[in-house]
Formats: structure tokens, sequence, C-alpha cells
């Protein structure tokens, strides 16, 4: 019988050879287990500011140095590969910057600041003028409703129909 009980307090002895409650040798790794898992799961969120810069990140010393005039080739030393460029109306070149914020890592960002500058050329690739826009001049565009407006959206079916068989019978 003492055998049994000696057996037993060995199996509950921790490292240094103190004799734990029954039970409470699987509560203490529990409890690490939670802490750590807790402080890791916290670990993604030190040192997180809020704001974020995205895109270009424009030197105006280096914008000065682009003027009416300049090739496409300097601009391009200069100011780097741009953000997007035109593909209608003209040859126009975009540099697109933007700051975010976010009150907690996991939440939606904001935009907080929005700035373009925009690098016109004329058919021989000079520069005609610089424009620097800022997110007062833009306008919301919604890209993610996969809609596609088309004309005749806005009137009736049966308004379109009658129209239609007008003009076919005149």
């Amino acid at each position: 019988m003492q055998f049994i009980l000696a057996a037993s307090r060995v199996a509950h002895q921790d490292s240094m050879g103190r004799v734990l409650g029954d039970g409470s040798m699987w509560r203490t790794p529990a409890k690490l287990l939670a802490v750590a898992l807790l402080a890791s799961s916290l670990a993604g969120c030190l040192g997180y500011d809020g704001e974020i810069s995205h895109g270009f990140q424009a030197d105006p010393a280096v914008l000065a140095d682009v003027k009416q005039g300049s090739t496409a080739e300097q601009v391009l030393v200069l100011l780097g590969t741009p953000s997007t460029t035109s593909t209608v109306g003209g040859d126009a070149w975009y540099y697109i910057s933007q700051r975010t914020s976010r009150q907690l890592a996991f939440m939606p960002p904001k935009l907080i600041d929005q700035h373009i500058v925009a690098v016109y050329f004329d058919k021989t690739k000079k520069v005609t003028r610089i424009a620097n826009y800022g997110i007062d001049d833009g306008k919301v565009v919604d890209f993610s409703s996969r809609t596609t407006p088309t004309s005749g959206a806005e009137g009736t079916f049966l308004k379109n129909m009658m129209l239609n068989l007008m003009h076919v019978g005149g």
C-alpha cells in the first residue's frame, strides 16, 4: 500500500521535487497555455500606429525638377514608374499616393488623404503640364458594385418599347 502511495506522490511532484496537490499538475500548464495564446494573439497589435502610406511618396525637391519641356525619359528617371497611365484622350502619367487610417488593426481602413501627380505629355513625349490633385478634386467611384450603367435604364421598359415601335414605323 505504501508503494502505491509513494508512486502517486512521485507522479504529482514538480521539477523542484515539491509535491503538488491533486489535479494542480494539469492546471498550471493550462494556465500557461492560455496566457501564451493570449499573448501571441495580441502580438500582432504591438507597434500598430493606425496610419499607413500607400503608393508614390512625392519628394517636393524632385517634383520641382520636372519642368515643362522635359522628356518622358527624364520624368521616368526622376519620378520612377507611374502608378498608372492614361489610355484615352492623350498621354498622361499618374503617380498616386494615399494615406489610410484604422482605429484597430482588424477594422476596415478609412481614406484620410490622397494625392495624384499627373504629368501630361504632347505627341513628341515632352511634358506640357504637371498637375497635383488632392482628395477634394476627386470623384468617388464604386468599383465593387459590379454594375455597368447603360442607357435606357432611366426609362421604363414599356416606354422604351413604344418609342422603338414608333421609330420603326416612321
